[in-house]
């Protein structure tokens, strides 16, 4: 598993690359564009060429995006619906023109319409986004989800539902979130409670459509569909969580292992906590001895 963060894009896309290398990430997750706004500032060729200068330097691989906080592709209004296609499609572009293989989707909030009918909205949505798309390499990646409010994505089964029945399904990955799965009532502290929740979603979803898991602790306890984030260790999850994961030989050999949480301006949070995570690596002499 390679260890990273989500890094700012300001003042350039390229500078989230020295931000990333600051901390000593060997993977990276970024907004490509403003999370929080539907403005969208073209990208130039300046800021493309630089960018791919600084990943092949730094050798930080994969970079996977994060899709806006604004789209909702579970909205029953139909113009935020449309709205929420045609932003997401850009931003596929836009991971394309960067290079980026994944691009993280929360899977949307139904709003009152119920979680059924919310899924199918979602199913269709991702559809149209695959047609208007066609021929580009980049993969949506459905989050797991806290369950706060009507959002869904909260259970496993609406990850495998979503794959199963999205037009185009095999263009869709998934992330694990470790907070939302455990405010959403996983629990995956001890090592049999890991190993039910994981068999479970290897079940629903499975271990191969997994490309990327946040590293998160959680504010809020087992179930409390609190989507607030703490450090490594310092939360509901506490750290024995976060070893189940790092040594878990099922998972996919080449997978993301993303921070999202809480930093200053200087970073030293995401130092401090990449390296406890890769202090909970189990050398493999141990583990066979084990």
């Amino acid at each position: 598993m390679r260890l990273g963060a989500h890094e700012s894009i300001a003042g350039g896309f390229h500078r989230a690359i020295d931000r990333a290398k600051a901390v000593g990430c060997e993977v990276l997750q970024l907004f490509v564009k403003s999370s929080r706004s539907w403005h969208l500032k073209p990208i130039s060729q300046d800021e493309v060429k630089l960018f791919k200068e600084k990943s092949l330097e730094t050798a930080i691989y994969p970079v996977s995006g994060h899709a806006s906080y604004l789209i909702n592709l579970a909205a029953p209004q139909k113009e935020l619906w449309r709205r929420s296609i045609n932003a997401l499609i850009v931003e596929l572009e836009r991971c394309e023109i960067l290079g980026l293989p994944y691009l993280v989707l929360h899977p949307g909030s139904h709003l009152g319409a119920g979680e059924r009918e919310g899924l199918k909205r979602v199913a269709k949505a991702l559809g149209e986004v695959h047609r208007g798309t066609s021929g580009l390499t980049a993969k949506i990646l459905l989050e797991s989800t806290a369950g706060q409010g009507t959002a869904l994505g909260h259970r496993f089964e609406h990850l495998g539902w979503l794959m199963e029945n999205t037009p185009q399904g095999d263009r869709l990955g998934v992330c694990i979130d470790t907070c939302h799965i455990f405010a959403s009532g996983y629990d995956i502290r001890t090592p049999e409670a890991y190993e039910a929740t994981m068999a479970e979603f290897d079940r629903l979803v499975g271990f191969s459509h997994l490309r990327v898991i946040h590293f998160n602790d959680s504010k809020g306890g087992l179930g409390s569909h609190l989507d607030r984030h703490e450090h490594i260790g310092k939360g509901e999850l506490g750290i024995e969580a976060f070893r189940h994961f790092i040594n878990d030989s099922m998972l996919p050999e080449d997978i993301s292992g993303i921070l999202e949480t809480p930093k200053g301006d200087d970073l030293h949070e995401d130092r401090e906590n990449l390296s406890i995570l890769r202090s909970l690596v189990i050398p493999e002499e141990r583990k066979e001895v084990s």
